[in-house]
């Protein structure tokens, strides 16, 4: 598959920033054609500019109702000629007829083992400290597909970091940062080799051809 993706990312963008490293050193056969973010100040911008791809500013906030939010990331979209969303820390969620259209073709990272630590309100250091908070021996990543809820979607990859006894959200996150910048991009990967096969609630990797 000719993977054209839409980068959609709120923050400083270091998993954008791990995928278009990822593309430079041949380990991704994809093309990012678009940045989409829902904040002006977002660092994912200055990627984006510094790589010349495309970047849009849509905020749900400037739109009368969300039918016309959703028009509008539809109408960037096809202007780019998108075909893969890759939400790489994007702070809202992703409306109903986008998620339709792009079924199994959009996909987030978060920075917990899925289902543990997910939802609404789960994200950055509230989900480390979480996982802190519990006790846990292991946390990690998880790459999964993006359905109409929150971090609901079915797993592609995880893998697992140790909690250490000293640790703090901050040292936690950083480690946990390192695995996604190394999954993410694998996982991107699998769809490019057309190797991914969803059946109901699980993925199964297909053997390289």
């Amino acid at each position: 598959m000719n993977l054209r993706i839409a980068i959609f990312a709120s923050g400083r963008g270091s998993n954008f920033q791990a995928i278009l490293a990822a593309i430079s050193a041949q380990r991704l056969k994809a093309q990012v054609v678009l940045c989409i973010t829902n904040r002006p100040e977002a660092g994912a911008l200055q990627i984006a500019g510094a790589a010349q791809i495309p970047a849009a500013v849509i905020e749900e906030k400037h739109f009368v109702n969300g039918a016309d939010y959703e028009a509008a990331l539809l109408a960037q979209l096809a202007k780019h000629e998108v075909n893969f969303i890759v939400l790489a820390g994007f702070m809202r969620k992703i409306p109903s007829g986008v998620v339709r259209q792009f079924r199994h073709r959009i996909v987030n990272i978060h920075p917990a083992l899925l289902p543990s630590f997910g939802g609404k309100g789960m994200y950055g250091h509230r989900v480390h400290e979480a996982v802190l908070a519990h006790g846990c021996k292991v946390s990690g990543a998880t790459v999964h597909l993006v359905d109409e809820e929150y971090d609901t979607g079915v797993p592609i990859l995880q893998r697992c970091v140790p909690v250490l006894d000293d640790d703090t959200p901050e040292t936690l996150a950083a480690r946990v940062l390192e695995v996604e910048h190394q999954i993410y991009p694998e996982a991107l990967q699998l769809f490019a080799e057309e190797r991914i096969r969803v059946e109901g609630r699980r993925i199964k990797i297909l053997p390289k051809s």
